[in-house]
């Protein structure tokens, strides 16, 4: 024991110069500094198990980036053991990419994210880009539920160990050193990479990483009465330029030039400097965690001689908490909105949350509820606070909106039927009032397309909107499919025209949305309906005996429709699938029903009719990395109208065709018709390496006119369709390439498609 007293003195004396001072080894107090590093920052968890085996009694703890959040979690009660069951379970990929599950977008949302590839910022006729790649929004909410039980904590000092950790200033370049507030904004504050995730705002200061100015606090530990220091150093030296790979790479060596010479003299000030070998790691491997953290306790190990004659701790069950868990169940009564927030009222915030005050919720609901409003892409910045009352929470959320309120988005297409297109969007936030957005989108390509679209998102309560689209393109078909759809088109010795499909619509709605997943939409609707054929043309012209003389238009195309159509639109979308294009869980419904009311009447022959459908897909995974989708629709027309122009046609594959075409395997494009039909579809996807998709799929139906009087879909199909294809989820949106074959017909399909529908 006296050697071990001994020891301890010497270490204070020659590291803090206190020889005038007599140092009893129960008054020693031990400071650990945790260093900065990104995914290298993990190995602080295997040096603090190292640490916790020997018992050793930590007083101080302080950090900076992933040290501050390693070391505030471990001041907050966690032990080394805890921690590392955390952080193997965390999906760190969907954290620092601020994931935002589907499920957290409106059905507006949805359909906006599946379409565009590129969207950047756009003021006063100037691009410009993103302040950072996240918003850190995941990484905030994470924090926030593992620290819940330190809530009101506002000093750190009163931690079951005392920490601090630092930020810097990023208008003045200063250090901020923070040991007061809300414990989850201070640790996320001083690890805001610059570029990564959006600057933080603490006390009107306006925060980055503290690596920038000090990535090892060791003077502001020793400030706080440490008298020995372990330090636990992730950093590494400067790289050569076969590691400077990526930005994140380049960032990190352009502040390491100042730390490497700093750290040169905080390693002789460590009494127990444990340096990790991480020259082969980067800030993002996160997905080498199990061998970082065991690089860290190995490197620990290596002090374990010093280690071993530290103080231990007197009651270590004061500091730890026994079992501590994140907390799962919170009951928020109180609601509070600060920041910068002008144009999204307090219904709209409330509705996005999809929670009521005083009920108990989970913290999955309240991190959904963020996930909401981060969806909305309406704020820079979602940060809050619960603070406990006598009967709950108070959630305090200030909300920084976005000063961006014009954005142009990009995206490209190909394939069978519309060919290539290029897709420029001009989307304009509070065009009109609040809560409000304006988005058009330009299709340039084979065909010209336009698709307008004003929506006002009043969260729960009923939001409204209005829609415009204009849609062209020509196919070639069996004209079988129009002799068996027009009366009167009997034509000799024509087998396939060219038809040309026009279609210009546009919807006034009201809408209500229930947790994003379930909406209700009312409205009504014009459709302007254009089928015509240059084909034709020229037998017509020879005016043969006996054959119908359909109308020209100015271009020599002879007229099969061209109507305009009123109608009033209900529609009912449940839609849980965790992707659109390659859903591996998740239920989807889908039911539509037009009345259509009056005609401008074409072909002289409309009365009242309706057209209802329905679709309903199931996606469940079988194992890891397989999974099934069964799909099934159907749709049938109401009434005596002889209209044939909204009749379902069937054939070819895609996922956005409009009115009642239905993609079918084993044909090509508009190829079966009728009034009505029955459809089954079943896919195995084999996800064999992340992102890239083994398909194979069966296609069933049964089309005719008049289906579901006669009975006759309740009997075994008349059309069968199979494919096997190749799917990649790529930057410009799902790759897809199908080959399918029917029994029914001499010839296969090879259909492809490249990037987002549109």
């Amino acid at each position: 024991m006296q050697k071990t007293v001994f020891i301890l003195i010497t270490l204070c004396i020659t590291s803090f110069g206190i020889a005038q001072k007599t140092i009893k080894a129960d008054d020693i107090k031990v400071g650990l500094v945790l260093s900065g590093g990104g995914a290298k920052g993990l190995a602080h968890i295997g040096a603090l198990k190292v640490i916790d085996d020997l018992g050793i009694q930590i007083d101080y703890i302080g950090g900076t980036s992933m040290g501050a959040i390693v070391g505030a979690l471990y001041a907050a009660g966690y032990s080394a053991t805890e921690l590392d069951s955390i952080f193997r379970a965390t999906d760190f990929t969907t954290l620092i990419q601020d994931h935002i599950p589907r499920n957290a977008k409106t059905f507006y949302k949805k359909e906006n994210s599946e379409r565009y590839v590129l969207t950047l910022p756009f003021d006063k006729f100037k691009i410009s880009t993103p302040a950072a790649y996240s918003g850190g929004h995941n990484i905030y909410s994470e924090l926030v539920r593992l620290l819940y039980h330190v809530r009101d904590t506002k000093k750190f000092s009163q931690l079951p160990i005392p920490f601090l950790c630092i930020a810097t200033n990023v208008e003045t370049g200063e250090e901020i050193v923070l040991e007061n507030g809300y414990l989850p904004e201070a640790v996320m504050a001083s690890g805001t990479l610059p570029s990564l995730f959006e600057s933080a705002e603490i006390d009107g200061n306006i925060l980055i990483d503290g690596g920038v100015v000090n990535n090892y606090p060791l003077e502001e530990v020793k400030k706080m009465g440490a008298d020995i220091i372990i330090g636990v150093d992730v950093q590494h030296g400067l790289s050569d330029r076969s590691e400077l790979t990526s930005a994140m790479e380049i960032l990190n060596q352009i502040n390491n030039f100042r730390t490497v010479n700093y750290m040169k003299e905080k390693s002789k000030k460590t009494n127990i400097y444990i340096k990790p070998n991480m020259e082969e790691f980067s800030v993002l491997d996160f997905a080498r965690g199990d061998t970082i953290i065991s690089l860290g306790e190995a490197a620990a190990n290596k002090k374990y001689n010093e280690l071993k004659l530290l103080p231990k701790s007197k009651n270590n069950s004061n500091r730890l908490i026994k079992g501590l868990r994140p907390n799962d169940e919170i009951n928020i009564v109180q609601l509070s909105i600060t920041g910068n927030n002008k144009n999204y009222s307090r219904g709209y915030i409330k509705g996005k949350l999809r929670f009521e005050l005083g009920e108990s919720i989970t913290f999955a609901q309240l991190q959904q509820g963020m996930s909401n409003l981060a969806a909305t892409g309406n704020f820079n910045s979602i940060r809050y606070r619960l603070v406990s009352n006598d009967v709950g929470d108070n959630l305090i959320l200030k909300l920084e909106e976005n000063q961006n309120k014009t954005f142009i988005r990009l995206s490209a297409h190909y394939d069978d039927l519309y060919k290539s297109g290029a897709l420029a969007n001009l989307t304009h936030k509070n065009f009109l009032m609040k809560d409000d957005v304006a988005s058009f989108d330009f299709i340039v390509g084979d065909r010209l397309r336009y698709k307008l679209q004003y929506y006002v998102d009043k969260g729960s309560y009923l939001s409204y909107g209005f829609n415009s689209s204009f849609n062209d393109f020509e196919k070639t078909i069996g004209f079988d499919v129009i002799q068996s759809n027009y009366e009167g088109a009997e034509i000799d010795d024509v087998q396939n025209i060219n038809l040309g499909v026009t279609d210009f619509t546009n919807q006034l709605y009201f809408q209500t949305v229930w947790r994003e997943e379930f909406a209700f939409t009312l409205g009504l609707e014009h459709n302007f309906l254009k089928f015509s054929t240059p084909t034709l043309s020229k037998i017509l012209n020879e005016n043969t005996e006996g054959q119908t003389q359909f109308q020209v238009d100015s271009d020599n195309r002879v007229l099969f429709e061209k109507s305009n159509y009123y109608s009033i639109f209900g529609n009912l979308t449940f839609d849980t699938f965790d992707d659109k294009y390659f859903p591996v869980k998740g239920l989807y419904f889908n039911s539509n029903a037009h009345f259509y009311l009056h005609s401008s009447d074409f072909n002289n022959n409309f009365s009242e009719f309706a057209v209802v459908k329905a679709k309903l897909g199931l996606a469940t995974p079988l194992t890891k990395n397989l999974s099934v989708n069964i799909q099934f629709d159907s749709g049938l027309k109401l009434g005596t109208s002889d209209v044939t122009s909204f009749d379902f046609v069937l054939g070819g594959y895609g996922a956005d065709l409009i009115n009642n075409f239905v993609p079918f395997l084993g044909y090509d494009f508009l190829s079966i018709p009728g009034n009505s039909y029955i459809r089954s579809k079943g896919t195995i996807d084999y996800e064999f390496t992340p992102k890239n998709h083994l398909l194979f799929s069966v296609d069933y139906a049964n089309v005719g006119d008049d289906l579901f009087q006669t009975g006759d879909w309740f009997t075994k199909p008349s059309f069968t369709g199979y494919g096997i294809g190749y799917g990649l989820e790529s930057f410009l949106g799902p790759i897809k390439i199908m080959y399918s074959w029917s029994p029914e017909v001499n010839e296969g399909e090879l259909f492809f498609s490249i990037g987002y529908w549109f």
